[in-house]
C-alpha cells in the first residue's frame, strides 16, 4: 500500500505504518502539485488545508485511491460528495482533540476578558498606563452562548460552567429537552443567542448553512461589550464584518484560531483589527491531540485499505457504493 501525506502525521502514527507500505510525505496541502506520486496512492492523509482542496479532479487523478484521511473532525478540505460517489471513505478523528479545542476556546475567552495580549504590547513600549483602560471584565457570572453542542462544543460548556458561567446552547440537531437536559439555557434561534449572551464560543461545521453565519447583521445586534470566539471552521464569520465591527466597536472583543484560507500573512486587514487576538489553527495541536488524531486515522486508513467498513468516516453513505457490497465492518 501506498500512503500520500499533505504532512507527516505525529511519529506515534506513523510507527503504525509497517515497512511494506510505501510513504510520500508531500509538505504540501496540495495534492494537485504532486499528481505524479497520487497516481498509483492508496490512501491520502490530509492534515491542515483549505477548503476542498482534495476535490474530484484529485480523486480521478488517483485511480487506486481506497481512502482519504483527516487527523481531526472537520473535513471541509475534502469534497465529501464526490468522494461519496467515487466510494472512497473520509475517515475522520471524532473525539481526538475535544478537551484540546475547548481549552483554547476557554483560554481565548480569558485572554480577551483581561485583554492580556493588548495590555502587554503596551507595558513593552513603557505604556505602563494600559493598566488603567478598564477594558478587563470578569468572567463569573456572565452567560456564555455555545453555538454547535457537540463533543467540542460540550465540553467547552462544562469549562465554562466551572469557572462560574451560565450557559445557553443552540444546536439544530438537539432538541429543547436534550440541551436543557444537560443544564444549559436553550435557545431555537442563534440570532436570538447572540443578542443575548456576554461570550459566543462556535463549534459547528463549516458547510452551506454555516458560511457566513455570522456577518454584519448579526454582529451589529450583539452587546458592544460582547466577545466572541471561533475555534472552528474559517468562514463561519465573516471577516471582513468581523474587522469592521471591532473596529468601530460593535463589539468588545474576537479570538480566532481559524480563517478563510487556512492561513494568513502579512498585509492582511485582520492583523490591523481592534481587540482580535488569535493564533495559527493550533487549537487541536496539544501533545495530546496530536497522537490522537494521528492514531485514529492511520488505524481507519489502514483498515480501509484492507478492504475493512471503518465506522468512524464523514461520509457512512459511501458504504452503500458497489464497492462495498460484500465488504465486512472492522
Amino acid at each position: 500500500m501506498k500512503y500520500v501525506m499533505t504532512e507527516a502525521v505525529a511519529p506515534e502514527g506513523m510507527a503504525l505504518l509497517d515497512q511494506s507500505e510505501k510513504v510520500y510525505v508531500a509538505h504540501d496541502a496540495n495534492p494537485a502539485n504532486y499528481t505524479e506520486e497520487m497516481k498509483d496512492a492508496d490512501a491520502l492523509i490530509v492534515r491542515a488545508a483549505p477548503a476542498k482542496i482534495v476535490n474530484k479532479a484529485v480523486m480521478e487523478a488517483a485511480p487506486q485511491l481506497k481512502v482519504i484521511g483527516r487527523t481531526g473532525v472537520g473535513y471541509d478540505s475534502v469534497d465529501v460528495d464526490a468522494a461519496t460517489e467515487l466510494g472512497i471513505p473520509v475517515v475522520i478523528t471524532p473525539g481526538a482533540n475535544n478537551r484540546a479545542v475547548a481549552e483554547h476556546s476557554l483560554t481565548l475567552m480569558l485572554a480577551l476578558s483581561k485583554n492580556l495580549v493588548e495590555a502587554q504590547v503596551e507595558a513593552s513600549k513603557g505604556n505602563w498606563a494600559i493598566r488603567d483602560a478598564h477594558k478587563q471584565f470578569e468572567l463569573y457570572g456572565k452567560k456564555a452562548g455555545i453555538i454547535g453542542l457537540g463533543r467540542i462544543g460540550r465540553d467547552t460548556a462544562s469549562l465554562c460552567t466551572g469557572i462560574g458561567m451560565k450557559v445557553a446552547g443552540y444546536d439544530p440537531f438537539l432538541t429543547k429537552e436534550q440541551i436543557e437536559g444537560m443544564g444549559y439555557e436553550y435557545y431555537a434561534n442563534y440570532e436570538d443567542l447572540l443578542k443575548d449572551c456576554d461570550v459566543i464560543s462556535i463549534h459547528v461545521p463549516l458547510t452551506k448553512e454555516t458560511e457566513n453565519m455570522v456577518s454584519a447583521k448579526q454582529l451589529k445586534e450583539m452587546k458592544n461589550t460582547a466577545i466572541i470566539i471561533n475555534c472552528s471552521r474559517g468562514g463561519i464569520i465573516n471577516e471582513a464584518d468581523l474587522i469592521e465591527a471591532l473596529d468601530s466597536g460593535e463589539i468588545a472583543g474576537a479570538g480566532l484560531d481559524v480563517f478563510v484560507g487556512e492561513e494568513i500573512h502579512p498585509g492582511n486587514p485582520l492583523l490591523d483589527a481592534k481587540n482580535l487576538i488569535f493564533s495559527p489553527h493550533s487549537a487541536a495541536q496539544t501533545r495530546e491531540a496530536v497522537i490522537n488524531m494521528a492514531t485514529m486515522c492511520v488505524e481507519g486508513c489502514k483498515a480501509v485499505c484492507a478492504g475493512k467498513k471503518w465506522k468512524l468516516v464523514a461520509n457512512p453513505d459511501v458504504y452503500k457504493h458497489e464497492k462495498w457490497k460484500d465488504a465486512e465492518w472492522a
